[in-house]
């Protein structure tokens, strides 16, 4: 199998399986107001499609870059790596996990296992998953598509931030910011 078939059956099924996972959360109690999600949904979902455009399609005129086929498989590693982080984070969080943002019966503040490392790993490792793609494909619409990726995550997560900090115990949740990164791991914590 080539390595960019590879990183195709890869996205495919980790969105198959993050959709059939969704039986596995709780219901919902509450929700911010839906229209600050349009924005970084339309972000991501667009920013998605950019980067799903085959290489091929875009010409080498768009193509800035060739990673040569050890680069490749690298990024396919890389790209497994994020997957994996991410499916880490999301069976830690168990029924309290969402697509949406989401207040659920016993929220609470989960800090340990990948959420002692990071506030947002599951947005961490679709980064990660998202960078090597891009860099993998090496052309203008996938780094387009994953710019766009990326700033739509973090505009989730800092709505995310401001709603949980309100929602959940305010003082547990502003000394879990104070200890644990937002998206970067061993980088200060903070706001």
């Amino acid at each position: 199998m080539s390595p960019g078939l590879l990183m195709l059956v890869l996205w495919l099924a980790f969105a198959v399986s993050w959709v059939a996972a969704s039986v596995w959360s709780s219901t919902a109690q509450r929700t911010p107001d839906p229209a600050a999600a349009r924005g970084y949904r339309l972000l991501i979902v667009v920013g998605g499609i950019v980067l799903g455009i085959p290489v091929q399609r875009t010409g080498e005129a768009l193509r800035l870059w060739h990673v040569g086929l050890q680069g490749v498989w690298l990024c396919v590693a890389v790209l497994a790596l994020g997957i994996g982080f991410t499916w880490w984070a999301r069976l830690h969080l168990g029924r309290l996990w969402s697509a949406s943002i989401t207040l659920k019966p016993d929220h609470k503040v989960v800090d340990t296992g990948p959420y002692g490392i990071v506030r947002h790993p599951m947005y961490t490792g679709a980064f990660v998953s998202i960078i090597a793609t891009a860099i993998a494909k090496g052309s203008i619409p996938a780094l387009v598509g994953m710019v766009m990726i990326v700033v739509g995550f973090w505009i989730k997560a800092r709505i995310e931030e401001r709603w949980l900090a309100a929602e959940l115990d305010h003082d547990a949740y502003q000394a879990y910011r104070r200890k644990v990164p937002m998206l970067i791991p061993f980088m200060p914590a903070g706001e």
